[in-house]
């Protein structure tokens, strides 16, 4: 799939579209779910043009990769979500509902997140 420089986030990083900083550094951008989900719902997205998890560790640099890891765990202590823990999601592709085609993490926390699937 070719990235689609007019998604949400693409805007966002252009300054098209404000939104909730919450971080960022020189690859990562993190800001606020403007429908949160939990106590604390950030997203961190890296600032080049990815459109999953798969095609960033296919292409994004080893610096870009490290930066969003850390950036990832900055977010979530600054949040001070670190200590009592976090759940960290990334959807890819159709069956995981990925609404915007640009790879993200969502960041959830500040409370009891209970279990991630149902038992079956």
């Amino acid at each position: 799939m070719a990235y689609d420089r007019n998604n949400i986030f693409a805007r966002i990083l252009r300054g098209e579209i404000p939104c909730q900083k919450v971080y960022e550094d020189e690859h990562a951008l993190a800001f606020n779910d403007i429908r949160p989900q939990a106590p604390v719902h950030v997203l961190v997205i890296p600032k080049g043009e990815y459109v999953s998890i798969d095609d960033f560790a296919a292409k994004a640099s080893p610096a870009e990769q490290i930066a969003f890891i850390k950036a990832v765990g900055a977010v979530a202590r600054q949040l001070g979500v670190a200590d009592s823990g976090y759940r960290i999601l990334a959807n890819h592709g159709v069956n995981a509902n990925q609404e915007v085609p640009h790879f993200h993490v969502h960041i959830f926390g500040g409370r009891n997140l209970g279990r991630m699937l149902p038992r079956d």
